[in-house]
């Protein structure tokens, strides 16, 4: 005996397949569907972390833990690297500014900005 009278068409997510649904939350078809569209999220899941992690590698400076970053905001004279990496931009378009004099630097000698 069916729990609901209610019967909607859907599409299965993993198949693509058209179902008759007896709730209205259903996503899948079948429990065979199910599981595979949970064993293909959890491998897209690990690729995501995979890749990730290799993003990381290639670009260090683009993913600084939090310590690292408090530790360059409490200077109080950056080196151009960490003020770009405050900033968000890359050392070229702060050296860009410094010839166009868009923002306040003061230069010395050992290429420090406040």
């Amino acid at each position: 005996m069916d729990c609901s009278n209610i019967k909607v068409l859907k599409i299965c997510q993993y198949c693509k397949k058209e179902f008759i649904a007896r709730k209205t939350t259903s996503k899948i078809c079948s429990d065979n569907c199910a599981k595979r569209l949970y064993k293909q999220k959890q491998r897209d899941s690990e690729i995501a972390k995979a890749v990730l992690k290799i993003e990381i590698e290639r670009r260090p400076l683009a993913y600084m833990k939090e310590d690292e970053l408090r530790a360059i905001q409490a200077k109080e004279n950056l080196i151009l690297q960490e003020a770009a990496i405050l900033l968000n931009e890359s050392p070229l378009t702060l050296r860009r500014f410094e010839v166009l004099k868009k923002p306040e630097t003061v230069r010395s000698n050992i290429s420090c900005y406040i």
